[in-house]
């Protein structure tokens, strides 16, 4: 299983919300490239960036990190917050970004993702951010009223291969993972999952493996010491 260690980006620094509220920010670090570097040196492979002043207003204020995490770090990069144009999407990929999560577009316009997927293929993924059953847009701020099994049966649908599924109530909280969410979306559909929301000890990372789950982020439970990176790699089989 892929182990995706995460950045979370704000005004260029490396933060972390609580359940998703950018009222509730601790920042971490004021270097993004120290913090992937430090990742790499502990084995990992792959990097999930959200900059989350893009997934709320749709705009790419940390794009030239991005590109400097892309180009320095030797880490592959998926990136999500703010994608919703074909014209982001090429930015992304000539700033070295090996995949670009949509979230808002594909939420509100599906025949877009229809038409990235057709034009980009596997640089595209969907993430599906999930509060009380339904799907939530616009940084989480906002909800769309769809159901997130019916959402992401359409984006199968769609041709989409990869999405990212997060659990809002479990982001940043500790609590752990939400093992039956992630079971019934491997169950009912094809879609690759990368699991997100409350990643946060050793048996998180064994349950997940063991349902064959794609991968998973870890996130604030590294920045907080209660799951160790190395520890979580070798669990996983590293990043096969």
């Amino acid at each position: 299983m892929k182990v995706f260690p995460a950045i979370d980006l704000y005004e260029g620094k490396v933060v972390r919300l609580f359940k998703g509220d950018y009222k509730q920010m601790t920042v971490y670090d004021e270097n993004p490239l120290r913090v992937a570097m430090g990742f790499r040196e502990c084995g990992a492979e792959n990097l999930h960036v959200v900059d989350l002043e893009g997934a709320r207003d749709g705009t790419t204020p940390n794009i030239d990190v991005i590109k400097r995490l892309a180009s320095e770090s030797g880490l592959f990069l998926e990136v999500g917050g703010g994608i919703r144009s074909p014209e982001t999407i090429a930015r992304y990929q000539q700033a070295g970004v090996g995949r670009t999560i949509l979230g808002t577009a594909a939420v509100q316009n599906m025949a877009f993702t229809e038409q990235a997927v057709q034009k980009f293929g596997s640089l595209i993924a969907v993430g599906v951010d999930i509060r009380d059953g339904f799907v939530a847009t616009h940084g989480w701020t906002e909800e769309s009223g769809i159901k997130y099994l019916d959402f992401c049966k359409r984006l199968e649908q769609a041709g989409v291969g990869v999405i990212i599924c997060t659990d809002i109530s479990r982001d940043g909280a500790l609590s752990g993972t939400n093992t039956e969410l992630y079971r019934e979306l491997k169950e009912k559909t094809k879609l690759k999952v990368i699991a997100s929301g409350g990643v946060s000890s050793e048996e998180d990372i064994t349950a997940l493996c063991g349902m064959g789950l794609y991968g998973a982020i870890l996130g604030k439970a590294l920045y907080t010491g209660a799951l160790d990176l190395r520890r979580a790699l070798e669990i996983a089989g590293g990043d096969s």
